[in-house]
């Protein structure tokens, strides 16, 4: 399921910072397990049509906050680009966030922002909700809206909706990888150790 928030239509051209994206999966598998995926951003590749690679940079390589990575996207027309990433929050197995920088390198003002959140179900689920939102920092599409503004709603309805299909497909492939690491239920009730389960 996937929803758009964000300015009225009438506004939508003029009004970027803020504007959001949210998706979200019912998992079959445990909050950890889950978390343990999404901050694995070294395997983001697998399962983003848009985010071909990523890759921490220096101290430290795993997911906490201050630690920054590199982030490789790929439009449909085969347009790539790379970008800075912050870790702003890594709060196993809740949460985890981080901004994208622009140019000034700034995480107040950064190009955009990307959260998930995890929260537990019944019988060991989880649910996984993605948001991303722009702004206040300078994007590409800021760029483009900028130089053809009487197309600025047209580019930012057909980002928003590669967003969404994004978002989506990224959700679902990595819930699929998360159920086939899970051990089956019957497992999970005959008093097997943690040390037997995946994550």
């Amino acid at each position: 399921m996937t929803e758009f928030l964000g300015t009225c239509d009438d506004q939508i051209a003029y009004e970027l910072t803020g504007l959001m994206a949210a998706a979200e999966e019912e998992v079959a598998a445990r909050p950890e397990l889950v978390w343990d995926l999404v901050t694995d951003i070294t395997r983001i590749g697998e399962w983003s049509p848009e985010c071909i690679r990523a890759a921490w940079l220096g101290e430290p390589s795993r997911p906490r906050p201050g630690a920054r990575f590199t982030g490789r996207n790929r439009f449909p027309n085969g347009f790539e680009y790379e970008v800075t990433c912050v870790v702003t929050e890594a709060d196993r197995p809740r949460a985890f966030a981080w901004v994208v920088l622009d140019d000034s390198g700034d995480p107040a003002r950064p190009s955009s922002s990307w959260r998930y959140r995890i929260d537990p179900l019944p019988r060991g689920g989880s649910k996984v909700r993605q948001r991303f939102t722009h702004g206040p920092g300078d994007s590409f599409l800021r760029e483009i809206v900028a130089k053809a503004p009487d197309q600025a709603a047209d580019f930012i309805a057909a980002r928003r909706d590669w967003l969404r299909a994004n978002m989506s497909a990224t959700l679902r492939a990595m819930k699929a990888v998360a159920e086939s690491s899970q051990p089956p239920a019957s497992a999970q009730g005959n008093g097997c150790s943690d040390s037997s389960r995946h994550g």
